[in-house]
């Protein structure tokens, strides 16, 4: 494949920028079918009439069918784009960029998707069904799977397609106050009825003093047992946000948030703020798992994308208790540059 592909770039350049094109177009086909041309177009930035014109030839060729409701992707098409996603890795040469990054954030498994997650809804998208696949090679029976919150574990727990009942998933940390959709509580609860298994939600907000915790816990059995659970979670699942931008979303005070970023911190992760290359700088309290709890863990699954995050990504994974990456290939550029430059 790669001989093929160093021909192809150098006799026919322009066969690679439409397949990469075509490609691209089938993607977002996928995540939102049926769509209709008029909603392809915005969703793609590009004109109707150049979309007319891609999607007919994917339909002559047999790859997409129109409908009343309108345009998806056929069988053969999903077969393609099967075939195509390992075109564009190696293209892109991403195996060997998962390679490095594995052996230089010490990190088990790398896995990077394609094109930039921050500018490309179908990107998202596809960085939830990596992580989904990742947690299916490792989920075994009557395991504790635990689940950070955010808008990227949101589509993890939408592309979860397989059973295993036997599973419980739990919230790792407690909730942030921010949209119902994006609370570890709420996604818990969507990737335990995917599994066809159960949950146990956690109604305590992050940020709670040690005190008012632990006279929580002693008053609320239930909770504790909860608790407890999480701690002994088989497998973490979790997002990585921007140290600033997460503290925000805590609703800290401007000079806690000024303390933290004078202290360094570029990522955050369960709640623990993280400056380079992995020191923890700051800690918020909650019922739930923190960093330094992640080496009773079998197998951490961090999932982040987008270039901006290149800095959170690389503090969080410089920790040492991360198992496995899943990112985009935005993100792995800029931390294998961030990584070169000795940042």
């Amino acid at each position: 494949m790669e001989k093929f592909i160093q021909l192809q770039r150098k006799l026919a350049p322009e066969l690679i920028q439409i397949i990469e094109a075509r490609y691209n177009l089938l993607r977002h086909i996928k995540h939102a079918q049926p769509i209709g041309r008029r909603a392809l177009s915005s969703m793609l930035d590009m004109g109707e009439r150049g979309v007319r014109a891609q999607v007919d030839w994917l339909k002559t060729a047999g790859l997409v069918e129109f409908s009343q409701l309108g345009i998806s992707v056929t069988d053969e098409g999903q077969t393609m784009l099967a075939d195509l996603a390992e075109y564009i890795r190696i293209l892109h040469n991403l195996v060997g960029l998962e390679a490095e990054l594995a052996q230089r954030l010490n990190l088990t498994q790398v896995v990077i998707i394609p094109g930039d997650s921050e500018a490309d809804s179908a990107v998202r998208r596809e960085l939830g069904r990596a992580t989904a696949s990742v947690l299916s090679q490792h989920l075994g029976d009557n395991m504790v799977v635990a689940v950070s919150g955010g808008s990227t574990m949101a589509k993890v727990a939408e592309a979860v397609n397989f059973s295993v009942p036997t599973t419980i998933v739990v919230p790792a940390r407690g909730g942030l106050g921010e949209v119902v959709e994006y609370q570890a509580n709420t996604i818990a609860a969507v990737m335990a009825n995917k599994l066809g298994g159960r949950y146990r939600l956690l109604h305590i907000p992050d940020g709670v003093n040690e005190e008012t915790l632990e006279a929580i816990l002693d008053g609320d059995t239930n909770l504790r047992a909860v608790a407890d659970m999480i701690k002994k979670a088989n497998i973490l699942v979790h997002g990585i946000g921007e140290a600033s931008e997460m503290a925000e979303r805590r609703g800290m005070a401007a000079a806690t948030i000024a303390d933290i970023e004078q202290r360094g911190a570029v990522g955050e992760a369960l709640g623990q703020y993280c400056a380079l290359p992995g020191k923890i700088v700051y800690v918020t309290s909650s019922i739930g798992l923190r960093l330094d709890d992640l080496a009773g863990i079998d197998t951490v699954i961090a999932v982040a994308g987008g270039s901006a995050k290149a800095k959170a990504i690389l503090a969080v994974a410089g920790t040492g208790e991360q198992s496995v990456l899943v990112t985009d290939e935005a993100a792995a550029k800029a931390i294998q540059l961030l990584i070169t430059n000795n940042i």
